[in-house]
């Protein structure tokens, strides 16, 4: 059974796309249409922007999002998934991938989720961490028990837990958790607190847009970061998409629950290798790939 995973912010890299542009004529209309919904061209920052233009929400989530869909799309007949799961952002491009969404449809809420992010960052300084090296539940009771908003966000793979929320709270409870014997308890350079209550702005000001947005029924089961499980019912699936925003990913407990399947194979469709390296935390013989285009 072949998996398809979809990695979210963080993976983008400066060049990302350009082989698919200049060797796929699919490809390239699609990366011209996308600089035409998006108002400006996110191409010339892919293909060659800086790292800091790069890392911009509003410029990283659509860019992300473009790489993975779009490589999906030109992987033609050879893609043929029985499952798939995006993490974070990557969500909406696993929605596109397996004909939940049109990549029309989908590049509007990826950018939309990306101005609304970024706004509700502006409106509440705050930050994430990445906890290395301790349990679950431990993390999860230090934030419980810390002043201020911080709470656990992504469940990357075990022991490795990443918390968010304000800037205070975030430094009291990394301190916390290195004193109860945490190998790391080191702050990202992220915008702010996602998939926190902070994002709750975010949530509001994109739940219409969701809400009307067309959602076909997958070609395959979707696993999504709200649940951990497979979903294929559109109305959930939309429910689930607008939660994301201020609820934790829960993908260590994604990854469990599609391993549950017999000889799975993981294919990574988009920019780096993240989600391979967290797939082999879980199970070191699982066989992992990316997905690649051929000329």
């Amino acid at each position: 059974m072949k998996a398809y995973v979809f990695p979210g912010q963080g993976a983008q890299f400066t060049g990302m796309g350009k082989d698919l542009y200049d060797n796929s004529t699919v490809a390239k209309d699609l990366f011209e249409q996308a600089n035409e919904i998006l108002g400006f061209s996110i191409t010339d920052i892919m293909f060659g922007g800086t790292d800091e233009k790069l890392k911009q929400t509003k410029v990283t989530q659509p860019a992300v999002f473009l790489h993975s869909v779009i490589l999906a799309k030109c992987l033609g007949d050879s893609f043929q998934p029985d499952m798939v799961a995006g993490h974070s952002l990557g969500e909406l491009s696993e929605l596109v991938a397996n004909n939940c969404l049109t990549i029309e449809s989908g590049l509007e809420l990826v950018h939309a989720r990306a101005l609304a992010m970024q706004k509700a960052c502006e409106q509440n300084p705050s930050t994430m961490a990445a906890i290395i090296g301790l349990d679950d539940n431990v993390v999860e009771g230090i934030c419980e028990n810390t002043e201020g908003v911080v709470v656990a966000a992504n469940y990357n793979c075990p022991g490795q837990l990443v918390i968010s929320g304000e800037v205070e709270a975030i430094d009291k409870a990394c301190e916390a958790l290195t004193e109860a014997g945490a190998r790391r308890a080191l702050k990202l350079p992220v915008g702010g607190a996602f998939h926190s209550p902070l994002m709750e702005p975010a949530r509001k000001e994109l739940q219409d847009a969701i809400a009307a947005a067309t959602f076909n029924n997958p070609s395959c089961p979707v696993y999504q970061n709200v649940t951990a499980s497979a979903v294929s019912n559109p109305s959930d699936i939309q429910q689930n998409l607008i939660a994301q925003l201020t609820a934790p990913v829960k993908w260590t407990q994604t990854m469990k629950n599609m391993l549950h399947n017999n000889e799975l194979e993981i294919i990574e469709v988009g920019p780096g290798k993240v989600l391979q390296g967290l797939f082999k935390k879980v199970d070191r013989a699982i066989p992992t790939s990316s997905a690649s285009f051929e000329v």
